[in-house]
């Protein structure tokens, strides 16, 4: 018999849920997978610990008492909810070698800063292999991924999140073109627009007091990855974020117009899900993220 201080009989609740929701003793115990008379104990064991009858028996159908219905409704999300976060968090060895997926809506950003560095990250990481998935769509939690990075999306599950970028946009052109002209150019050169970012240019316009009336509008591209070749090789201009241009500054393939920074107001972030095989890793791949782009930005700055 259970006393009024004893633990809460949490299976015994979780046999009187399963009752409630198929209607019978009986088929409570096969979804179970345990007997009838199990699941009439703990019946019994809830009912001495509630103080209140739960089942009104009625052949062979088990009908809640009111109070049965009244805790059945007040108990029945939350059990399935810690169900269903216990099983999507639970740990599973992994099999062979380390190993992360880092998923990503930053194709550019990827391809220009952090692919380049990962074998920085595997070495800290004593080997970590780390796979790159690109993907514009909302992640969901049956989706394979260790680390979100992104810049307009979130994660629905838990999750421990780092800010890795305040982004900075940059007007940028062939040394060639641009040495020594000022943010004038920017009327007479045509700037290249890129579908999958157009929130750039009317962002840059407005922080750099211009209108679409006071430049040349170039070629359009999808990504910001087509786009560089064709800026470095072209007679033409490319706002863009500066974090993925900043080393094609630095080696002398591009320029920055003088005058032409301007913040964008997005922020770059990366989420560690909680579901990980490999949480630590996760977190210290998140942490090493936020290094590499601080790395980034005072390296523009000098």
């Amino acid at each position: 018999m259970a006393a009024q201080d004893d633990e809460v009989p949490l299976n015994a609740i979780r046999a009187f849920v399963t009752v409630a929701r198929e209607g019978s003793v009986t088929r409570a115990a096969s979804s179970l997978g345990t007997t009838q008379s199990s699941v009439s104990r703990y019946l019994s064991v809830l009912r001495d610990y509630l103080g209140a009858d739960l089942i009104a028996r009625r052949g062979r159908r088990s009908d809640l008492t009111e109070f049965g219905r009244l805790f059945a409704n007040a108990v029945s999300e939350p059990l399935e909810t810690v169900g269903f976060t216990a099983k999507r968090m639970r740990r599973r060895t992994a099999a062979g070698t380390n190993r992360i997926v880092v998923r990503t809506s930053l194709s550019t950003f990827a391809s220009s800063l952090l692919i380049p560095n990962l074998q920085a990250f595997s070495a800290e990481a004593g080997g970590v292999i780390v796979d790159v998935i690109s993907s514009l769509s909302l992640p969901s939690s049956s989706d394979d991924f260790d680390i979100l990075i992104t810049r307009d999306l979130s994660v629905i599950e838990p999750a421990d999140s780092w800010e890795i970028y305040n982004e900075e946009l940059v007007c940028v052109g062939p040394p060639n073109l641009v040495a020594g002209r000022e943010l004038s150019i920017v009327r007479s050169i045509p700037i290249l627009n890129i579908t999958s970012r157009p929130d750039i240019l009317p962002t840059w316009l407005r922080a750099m007091n211009l209108s679409s009336n006071d430049i040349r509008a170039g070629a359009r591209y999808d990504h910001n990855y087509l786009a560089l070749p064709a800026v470095m090789t072209g007679k033409c201009l490319l706002v863009a974020p500066e974090i993925i241009v900043s080393d094609l500054v630095r080696g002398g393939a591009l320029q920055i117009i003088p005058g032409s920074r301007a913040p964008s107001g997005m922020q770059y972030r990366a989420f560690a899900v909680d579901r990980s095989e490999h949480p630590e890793i996760a977190r210290s791949f998140c942490r090493w993220v936020a290094r590499l782009c601080k790395r980034a930005t005072l390296a523009q700055a000098t």
